[in-house]
């Protein structure tokens, strides 16, 4: 999927990209690929949040290459120079029936609110409609750093669903998203 939007990545300190060039969003198909990914995950420009749970880690560390099995899907942008600076990621539930969990959504933080969540958002939603999905689910932290992605949700057609609390760490409670696609 190419749309327009890739902005320059060489930035002055506080300075936001401006929309200039093409965004290409790329499904992951090679282990190199997958690499490239948990690089970005565990660099300082990807999450606000770096405190990342064992857990957390874990998934971050694999899922990109359980991905090239088939577990789940990723998605991701790069810069003109090759640098991935967002990524998207879903995978059907233990169900099998129709149902899927939308893992991460990551943009480098020099990149945001230039296309890039769109981007990727657009081509999920497009995946999800191919093979029939009746609806998708994810969750973010009750934490006020994570107040940009429960807007990006809502403006998606996203609710709120759900609260377990101190899932994460005391105090940081797990927030439960949901859309019904079908």
């Amino acid at each position: 999927m190419e749309i327009t939007g890739l902005p320059r990545h060489s930035l002055n300190q506080g300075e936001r990209p401006m929309i200039a060039e093409s965004i290409c969003v790329r499904k992951v198909s090679t282990p190199e690929e997958a690499g490239r990914i948990v690089e970005f995950f565990f660099s300082p420009v990807s999450f606000d949040d770096a405190r990342h749970t064992p857990g957390e880690v874990e998934h971050l560390s694999t899922l990109p290459y359980r991905a090239l099995e088939g577990d789940s899907v990723f998605w991701y942008v790069t810069d003109e120079n090759g640098e991935v600076i967002g990524v998207c990621s879903i995978a059907q539930n233990e169900q099998q029936s129709g149902g899927y969990g939308w893992d991460y959504l990551v943009v480098h933080r020099s990149f945001r609110k230039s296309g890039i969540a769109s981007a990727l958002i657009e081509e999920m939603k497009e995946h999800l409609a191919r093979v029939s999905a009746r609806y998708v689910v994810t969750y973010t932290c009750s934490l006020p750093a994570y107040d940009p992605i429960r807007r990006l949700f809502a403006r998606h057609g996203f609710s709120e669903i759900g609260r377990l609390p101190d899932y994460y760490f005391d105090g940081e409670d797990r927030l439960i998203y949901y859309r019904k696609l079908a």
